[in-house]
């Protein structure tokens, strides 16, 4: 009898044993959790976008004519002054080659000049024997008439003669300048380009000033060549006078209000820039994104308003980021957005107290892309669920991580 009531009372031990672990394995154990006291503090709500600096006005100059530009020396970054510092210099063009006809036709334009100059040349050697004629001959009769043997009439004729001898050799003679000039032209237009660029003695140059004073931002055609009329050749701008462009969607573009406040942030300084929107763009544009969907975007120009020492290492075309303000409040009892979750139609939050956890409705105002305005549903000082998982339930204990 002993030996049965022994296994009994050790059977019942190692059965109570048995019965106490598994009761610990399955009681429920406090989950993990990361908790959060809802508190009050700044919050703002943007439309966060990269945007690109640029001077506020950019002169691109242009070819007046078209002529061969000599090689611009100016370099990205240099000053001008205003109608002084001279920026690009504009010779004429060389001539062009002459087409078989043309030249033919040329060339019998000279040999017709030549004839003509010929000709010129002997009626001036004769006009020059009839004046010599008659002044000799004015002389004599201006003697005679001295002496009384010819008339007054006499000497008026003689007179007359040779003034009218000496204005047909100044006719005459023009006449041969002129035949000269002609030959010169003729001769001109059988002038190769070769020739044309020896003979030229000098540079008789268009200069091109600078019309403002500022910095050259970009030369656009800096080699020596041919350039034709309305061709860009540099531009030029004051670096001083810098604003931001970003291309917002067209739906986050209908939010912004000309003078709203900007943030200008990641542009390589320590502190943010303050700006302002200047101008939305009444057009927007199709522009395709990295990931290969077409959107529509708007330029919104921002003006910068921080004192220019600040932000005198930025340059035209540099990245900038920027956060274009749509409200901003200093005081907001406000929750991550990872706490919070959709519960049909409303907003939801998992509230701890006293180590439980319960689902709270919450009315939701402004949300930007961390955290949530709450309006209602929890006090401050409350705790929460910041990160809920599968894990956390209505009634479900938990203990902080």
């Amino acid at each position: 009898m002993n030996i049965p009531k022994q296994r009994i009372i050790f059977w019942s031990v190692i059965g109570g044993i048995f019965l106490i672990a598994m009761i610990f394995a399955f009681k429920p154990r406090p989950v993990p959790a990361d908790i959060g006291i809802i508190e009050t503090g700044p919050m703002r709500t943007s439309i966060n976008e990269e945007g690109e600096t640029r001077v506020e006005d950019v002169y691109t100059l242009s070819s007046p004519i078209a002529g061969h530009l000599r090689r611009i020396e100016l370099e990205v970054g240099d000053k001008v002054v205003e109608e002084e510092t001279v920026v690009a210099k504009i010779e004429p063009l060389d001539s062009s080659f002459l087409d078989p006809r043309s030249e033919a036709q040329a060339r019998a334009g000279v040999n017709k000049a030549e004839s003509a100059l010929n000709l010129a040349q002997a009626e001036l050697k004769q006009a020059q024997v009839e004046l010599d004629f008659a002044k000799s001959e004015y002389a004599r009769i201006r003697s005679l008439h001295q002496t009384g043997t010819a008339s007054e009439r006499d000497l008026d004729n003689s007179e007359r003669l040779f003034k009218s001898r000496r204005a047909v050799y100044a006719t005459v003679q023009a006449a041969l300048q002129m035949r000269k000039f002609e030959l010169e032209r003729v001769k001109a237009i059988l002038m190769s380009p070769a020739q044309s660029q020896v003979q030229r003695p000098g540079c008789d140059c268009l200069n091109l000033y600078a019309p403002i004073s500022g910095t050259i931002l970009d030369v656009i055609t800096e080699s020596e060549g041919v350039v034709q009329a309305g061709m860009p050749l540099l531009e030029i701008g004051d670096p001083s006078k810098l604003q931001v462009v970003s291309e917002l969607l067209s739906m986050d573009a209908v939010k912004v209000k000309v003078g709203g406040r900007v943030s200008v942030e990641n542009w390589g300084g320590q502190t943010k820039l303050e700006g302002k929107v200047r101008r939305i763009d009444p057009v927007g544009f199709s522009k395709v994104s990295a990931l290969g969907i077409e959107e529509q975007r708007v330029n919104v120009v921002i003006d910068l308003i921080s004192p220019h020492d600040s932000w005198s290492r930025l340059g035209h075309g540099y990245q900038v980021d920027v956060a274009i303000i749509l409200w901003q409040s200093d005081q907001v009892l406000q929750v991550p957005l990872t706490s919070i979750f959709r519960d049909g139609t409303s907003w939801a939050i998992f509230a701890v107290k006293e180590g439980t956890v319960s689902k709270r409705s919450l009315n939701i105002g402004q949300i930007n892309s961390h955290t949530a305005e709450v309006l209602e549903g929890l006090n401050e000082g409350e705790q929460f669920i910041v990160y809920p998982t599968d894990r956390i339930v209505e009634g479900v204990s938990v203990v902080e991580r």
